[in-house]
């Protein structure tokens, strides 16, 4: 194996690795993962459409429609109308907020913890890097994909 085939591999299992510790975290507090997802990606206090969750988190449209139907009906999430825009807006309650709360509050200490370890040994321009070569390796498997 060439040495950039290797480091490929290397940048490979280490994401693969990270989506696997949000797996086993959302399985131990009792949470499908892409609920998990959902909660995380609503949690910025900010309304997103359904399109938007699925294009910014490549988790497919049913899922998100499937888990937000369910934050909805637990009383976690509501939808709303935005200004002239066809599809709703996907926001959390009080009691959503509350629940994204309990059960972000661990990833995101840990998530923390994480980066500052990290950012003790390398350049955070490691994370412009990771963005910059996750956005061109989904361009180029898009691409791929239409190919054959």
């Amino acid at each position: 194996m060439n040495p950039k085939q290797k480091n490929i591999r290397r940048l490979m299992l280490a994401t693969e690795k990270m989506d696997g510790a949000y797996y086993f975290y959302s399985r131990k507090k009792g949470a499908k993962e892409n609920v998990m997802a959902l909660l995380y990606a609503l949690d910025d206090g900010e309304p997103h459409s359904q399109q938007q969750i699925c294009r910014d988190w490549l988790i497919p449209k049913t899922t998100v429609n499937t888990n937000v139907k369910e934050l909805v009906k637990a009383g976690y999430a509501a939808l709303q109308e935005e200004n002239g825009k066809r599809e709703k807006a996907i926001v959390l309650t009080e009691k959503g907020k509350a629940y994204a709360a309990r059960i972000l509050r661990q990833i995101y200490k840990a998530e923390q913890t994480a980066l500052s370890r990290t950012l003790e040994k390398f350049s955070p321009e490691f994370i412009d890097a990771m963005d910059y070569f996750c956005g061109c390796l989904c361009q180029e498997l898009e691409q791929a994909a239409v190919q054959d």
